[in-house]
């Protein structure tokens, strides 16, 4: 007899399933940033009526440019400065956790996997640098904004969900997220070279030898948050007068920890110090930063800067046109070069407005336009306007986009979390498994014993028989629940 030959191979997947443990870890993930997000949001709102409130508009500058902390030390710093410098080093602190585990557990583990986000991101990144660029050229403004339009801020994207009740299917959630950890990367990549001017060597290698301690106390055991709080500290304080972004020192701290499990661990120390920080930095640092930083006036003549003025113009097209159009072309070169098929449950207008939804670029956008405009505070107002601005007409795009298909995208998460069997695992994991389609045969046979039990219950109640056709035997006995599947 011939052997019959084998099935097709099929393609790989592009946005397909992911597995139970990362969609676990992705939910939890994404829950705490929605809080924070509406943390952010309402932090964002409040800033802009405090600044733009005659009555209340002086006391806001007041506020914001209050100096406190050691002069001997180089840290008499603003609270802006402070919220900047010191609360984003919390957050770009649980970003350099999340860059580590994905290296070493997630998507960005296998090099395949690896390839979509990091294709998307940087083309993301790209493209709208480049829009950015060619406003200016042809307008003749200053090209130092350039990487104001490069960064996605997803707490504030996933904010923009919450408000307009639209769930993504966890591969569109696990894709969005990935791309805002690539994103973060290169973002933490511009600052450290494009945004460090003079260097105190001095200081610089007192924070790698702190660094290195943090790192010889991590690989050695020991714990005990007294120890490493304020060697952070200490780290931050030097990383801050070398001259060298202060943020690099919170990403250099949690890349260092690790985030693989070992046996008998439930989570890695980085999973679970990550756990530990990551609200302080959704629900605190990030909303105090955005308090301080997103006061920006909002009068006529101030918006009307925006669309005419090519720095603040080169911004706004750079999140709206930019993003969109990077995300999903790199999206879309990665499936053509890799030849990998799109989800059979999604479709490429799917990808389009998760990648407009990524114009989203507020807090690092906002930290790179205080950087990059550093000596002109009138523009670097403009900017942050033309940061918020241009944030929510790429927040109002995507919403309407994904409205378009939320019954589908409802669907589609609804079942990914059915369990009817109640074991605790969504059923969709466990269709390939005999021992779920037994439990699944005793719990549709019980239920149609009730059926046939109520139906016959009916029917004497009317005085009726019940209609031929229909199986009494399955309903006759009690025991049709107990006959083998």
């Amino acid at each position: 007899m011939a052997t019959p030959p084998h099935p097709p191979r099929p393609g790989r997947k592009l946005l397909g399933r992911l597995s139970l443990p990362e969609a676990r870890f992705v939910a939890d993930a994404l829950r705490t940033e929605t809080v924070g997000g509406v943390l952010l949001l309402v932090a964002a709102i409040a800033a802009l009526m405090w600044a733009n409130i005659p009555a209340v508009s002086a006391g806001y500058d007041s506020v914001r440019n209050f100096h406190i902390g050691p002069a001997a030390l180089g840290l008499d710093l603003s609270l802006q400065h402070w919220a900047a410098d010191g609360l984003l080093a919390i957050f770009f602190f649980v970003a350099g956790i999340e860059l580590k585990r994905e290296l070493v557990a997630g998507d960005l583990s296998d090099a395949k996997a690896a390839a979509l986000p990091v294709i998307a991101a940087l083309c993301g990144m790209a493209v709208p640098a480049v829009v950015y660029v060619l406003v200016n050229t042809l307008g003749n403004g200053s090209l130092d904004g350039w990487a104001v339009p490069t960064a996605t801020d997803i707490a504030f994207a996933l904010a923009v969900l919450a408000v307009i009740g639209t769930s993504l299917p966890s591969a569109l959630r696990a894709f969005l997220l990935t791309l805002a950890v690539v994103d973060d990367l290169f973002a933490i990549l511009i600052i450290a070279v494009f945004f460090t001017s003079e260097i105190d060597f001095l200081a610089l290698g007192g924070a790698v030898v702190g660094l290195a301690l943090f790192w010889f106390l991590l690989r050695s055991g020991v714990r005990g948050w007294y120890v490493y709080v304020p060697l952070a500290l200490v780290i931050w304080g030097l990383m801050y007068n070398s001259g060298v972004h202060a943020t690099i020192a919170g990403v250099a701290m949690g890349l260092m920890l690790r985030c693989t499990r070992r046996d008998g661990e439930e989570h890695s120390p980085g999973e679970h110090i990550e756990h530990l920080v990551r609200p302080i930095s959704a629900g605190l640092a990030v909303p105090l930063f955005a308090l301080f930083s997103a006061g920006v006036s909002l009068s006529d003549h101030a918006i009307a800067q925006v669309f005419t003025r090519p720095e603040t113009l080169g911004v706004v097209l750079g999140l709206v046109v930019g993003k969109a159009l990077g995300i999903f072309g790199g999206t879309w070169l990665a499936a053509r070069f890799t030849k990998a098929e799109l989800n059979d449950d999604l479709a490429w207008p799917d990808v389009f407005a998760v990648s407009a939804l990524a114009g989203i670029g507020f807090t690092v956008s906002l930290l790179i336009g205080e950087l990059a405009f550093a000596g002109d505070t009138v523009l670097t107002d403009e900017i942050k306007a033309s940061v918020l601005i241009g944030s929510l007409i790429a927040a109002v795009f995507a919403a309407v986009l994904l409205k378009m298909r939320n019954r589908k995208y409802r669907a589609l998460t609804e079942a990914e979390e059915l369990d009817e069997d109640l074991d605790g695992i969504p059923d969709i994991y466990e269709q390939d498994k005999p021992e779920y389609h037994l439990r699944m045969a005793r719990i549709h046979e019980a239920k149609a014993v009730e059926h046939h039990r109520r139906a016959e219950a009916a029917a004497l109640a009317q005085g009726t028989e019940i209609p031929d056709g229909v199986d009494r035997a399955a309903g006759g006995s009690s025991t049709g629940a107990d006959r083998p599947a």
